[in-house]
């Protein structure tokens, strides 16, 4: 009886748009993610007139194999055969001008990125689920709540022809709309630096590269970049979806020789090292069974604390790591945001792994002081320098500054 009597419809709020810095924009701000409508065609076979002709003039306008089409069409006993999702308005307004019978379309939502590739890892993407758009990894996945809104609906007697009626009640719950976002990104510092960026792994030959600018007194990202990355318009072409992870944030590995300004720090602090402090180099440090040797494999006589650092001494690191007790090193290393989460506001952030530094056996120590046998995320890595740019405070890296909501609300985030 209800379903016979009662209309029900569900109302999409639109999503929220995501915002980046721009000097050159007249409002200071350049939309990273917005909305636009694109079309969904398919066909009711037993309706078209003529399946020859009509797969003749689709073909090209859908990019679908003119033959491929033919089958579709012939299929009378089918009452309804998908074509295409994602088409154009440009595209979608030329095929509805054909008036093909038995051709008809819907609108269905798309999430558009102007930038492309340019933010891809900052932003994730969204796909359709049903009726409503579905954030997946980066901002998109972290915020997708906030972002998608509320759904509303309206409820409805209807008469026999399936209208609602006037004046028999019914109910109506108003849809919220998605909140804005404004990012703490400079486009124009993001522009420059994924370009050199795509330029260096070139060169290099290399697998992958990231890139990251922080400012060290505040912890905002004014840029993020990885190389390979993918279309957000197009994500589903993306063969391999392991790429759809930030390597930033996602991808650890052993830092190597630019952990040593960490070390030095501890030492310094402790006061267990000053600057002028000098040791004896000889190429190699014996703990044991194990040796440790400098990465050019030469003795270099005295050298001061500062010229370990110039010089990239391995023996120096491990120096100054025997001067402090294992347990304070291990405490320095976490406290510099090593083996933990930054927490930033972006889908699928690891914490590195420190648990070598638990181990027994100075040897995990001595090597975690020149950075290998730990891990880190380059993210936590660019933290940890801000820290020593920044007299010492350790900011938390955040990449959004402002949530807009559809009442009013700004909710700012604030430095910590």
């Amino acid at each position: 009886a209800g379903a016979q009597q009662e209309s029900q419809r569900s109302l999409f709020p639109a999503r929220g748009n995501i915002f980046i810095h721009d000097a050159d924009a007249p409002s200071g701000l350049y939309p990273l993610a917005l909305n636009r409508t694109l079309f969904f065609f398919y066909a009711v076979p037993k309706d078209v007139n003529d399946p020859r002709r009509t797969a003749r003039l689709l073909a090209p306008l859908l990019q679908i194999d003119e033959e491929v089409l033919f089958q579709k069409l012939q299929k009378f006993g089918d009452p309804w055969e998908p074509l295409k999702h994602r088409v154009d308005e440009e595209t979608a307004n030329g095929i509805s001008a054909l008036q093909l019978s038995g051709i008809a379309r819907l609108s269905e939502p798309s999430r558009y990125y102007p930038e492309k590739n340019n933010a891809s890892h900052i932003l994730g993407f969204v796909r359709l689920d049903g009726d409503t758009l579905q954030g997946q990894y980066g901002l998109e996945g972290y915020f997708d709540k906030a972002l998608r809104g509320k759904e509303g609906s309206f409820l409805a007697v209807k008469d026999g022809r399936g209208e609602a009626l006037a004046g028999l009640g019914g109910t109506f719950t108003q849809a919220e709309n998605g909140a804005d976002f404004i990012l703490t990104i400079d486009r124009n510092i993001q522009f420059s630096v994924c370009n050199e960026l795509r330029i260096a792994v070139e060169k290099h030959g290399a697998s992958g590269g990231s890139v990251i600018i922080l400012d060290p007194k505040t912890g905002a990202i004014r840029a993020m970049c990885n190389v390979p990355d993918f279309d957000p318009n197009a994500y589903n072409t993306t063969k391999d979806q392991f790429v759809f992870n930030n390597p930033a944030i996602f991808l650890d590995y052993e830092p190597g020789s630019i952990f040593k300004p960490i070390t030095m720090a501890a030492g310094i602090e402790t006061g267990a090292v000053e600057p002028a402090m000098t040791y004896e180099d000889k190429g190699y440090v014996r703990l044991g069974v194990h040796t440790i040797r400098n990465a050019d494999g030469k003795a270099h006589g005295e050298k001061t604390m500062t010229q370990v650092l110039e010089e990239s001494l391995n023996t120096g690191a491990v120096f100054v790591a025997r001067k402090m007790e294992k347990e304070v090193f291990r405490q320095f290393v976490e406290n510099f945001g090593f083996g933990k989460p930054t927490g930033i506001e972006l889908a699928t952030e690891i914490g590195g792994d420190t648990r070598p530094l638990t181990k027994r056996g100075e040897i995990y120590t001595a090597t975690a002081s020149y950075g290998q046998g730990i891990t880190t995320t380059p993210l936590q890595m660019v933290a940890a320098y801000g820290a020593l740019a920044n007299g010492g405070a350790l900011m938390k890296p955040y990449i959004v500054e402002e949530i807009r909501y559809p009442d009013g609300r700004i909710e700012k985030r604030e430095p910590t």
